[in-house]
């Protein structure tokens, strides 16, 4: 008599969800914290990146921020002030197949973290970075940040503060940045669309997110996410579109020359007159980015938010990956001494 063996059919991968995104960690934030709804959202759209929990990589400096990582069931690290961008450098570099996040704030990004983010933005590691923006120190109860606006009371700066302040998108611009976007903690849709964005782009996505402290700097965003001022103060940008605001959206920007300026659509304007938004364009991008602190500008503009500017170049961990593959190829004819040793070498005789 003979047995067949049989094999049983494995059982289809059950679909994730956003609660298999929490933790069993007591969320520690301030009560009414924009933080809140960061971290609902990022767990609202990881099930639809099919991407395994254990593939996707949550990494933070030092800030209110920077707890993120307690919060999310997915591999993470709360690492030191400023250094989450190095330590997410070396793991995307040795791990390329990981998704990974760098959550941080305005003042581990751009403060001590500053030269670190510069050069993460310019090697263009494929991660995401999510700056979450209170223009304030949060964590150690509410001293001037690097994007505290000027003349800015807190405990450190009493008199008010006498820095220029940075601004985020300006500097990603700067240092050559791939994908640069805005968005706000209390605009959950946007919020989400914009993370999914930053992840489906392959290089470094820099993503600012405004986030409301309310118990050291509330209300600093709140023009623009209140109903009764947000259609005026708030203009949101999609690819191919004209740039477009106001209530009923009856205002619009074009160009005057080289400048932008607002005009209304009942004197005249049509969408064709308007600026057409194109996140590839390079040079407009540096306006847009500078849209609402214009030097020397009496016109008021409105805030933007959205993708900025997106390109395509090669990812830092690719380029490596090739140097490697290369040298393994090269293997045997290496010779050390003679790399120590390098061209500048010169013999003197007696």
């Amino acid at each position: 008599m003979t047995h067949t063996a049989t094999t049983a059919a494995k059982p289809a991968p059950t679909a994730l969800t956003a609660k298999d995104f929490a933790t069993d960690q007591e969320v520690r934030w301030c009560p009414g914290c924009g933080d809140y709804s960061i971290l609902a959202q990022v767990q609202r759209i990881m099930p639809d990146l099919g991407i395994p929990k254990e593939n996707i990589v949550m990494i933070s400096g030092i800030g209110c921020s920077s707890r993120f990582p307690y919060y999310m069931n997915t591999y993470g690290m709360h690492s030191i002030h400023g250094r989450a961008t190095a330590v997410a450098s070396g793991l995307k570099a040795t791990r390329p197949e990981l998704s990974v996040w760098i959550i941080t704030g305005d003042g581990d990004a751009l403060s001590i973290g500053g030269n670190h983010t510069i050069h993460l933005l310019r090697r263009n590691l494929d991660v995401n970075v999510l700056l979450f923006n209170n223009q304030i120190y949060g964590l150690t109860k509410g001293q001037y940040s690097p994007t505290s606006e000027t003349h800015k009371v807190t405990k450190s700066t009493p008199m008010g503060s006498i820095d220029h302040p940075f601004n985020p998108l300006a500097l990603a611009m700067g240092a050559d940045g791939s994908f640069i976007a805005r968005t706000m903690d209390r605009d959950p849709k946007h919020l989400q669309a914009m993370l999914l964005r930053a992840q489906g782009h392959r290089g470094t996505s820099f993503l600012e997110i405004y986030q409301n402290c309310n118990i050291f700097n509330d209300g600093a965003f709140e023009i623009f996410t209140e109903k009764s001022s947000k259609p005026e103060q708030t203009l949101f940008l999609e690819q191919g579109k004209p740039l477009l605001f106001g209530a009923g959206l009856t205002k619009g920007i074009r160009f005057d020359g080289l400048k932008p300026k607002v005009v209304l659509l009942a004197d005249g304007y049509s969408a064709d007159d308007l600026w057409i938004h194109d996140e590839h364009d390079f040079y407009k991008a540096q306006v847009l980015v500078r849209l609402f602190d214009q030097p020397g500008s009496t016109e008021h503009f409105p805030r933007p938010f959205g993708v900025f500017f997106s390109t395509e170049r090669p990812c830092y961990e690719d380029e490596m990956a090739m140097q490697i593959e290369e040298a393994i190829a090269k293997k045997g004819t290496g010779n050390l001494d003679k790399l120590l040793r390098g061209n500048e070498v010169w013999e003197i005789m007696a």
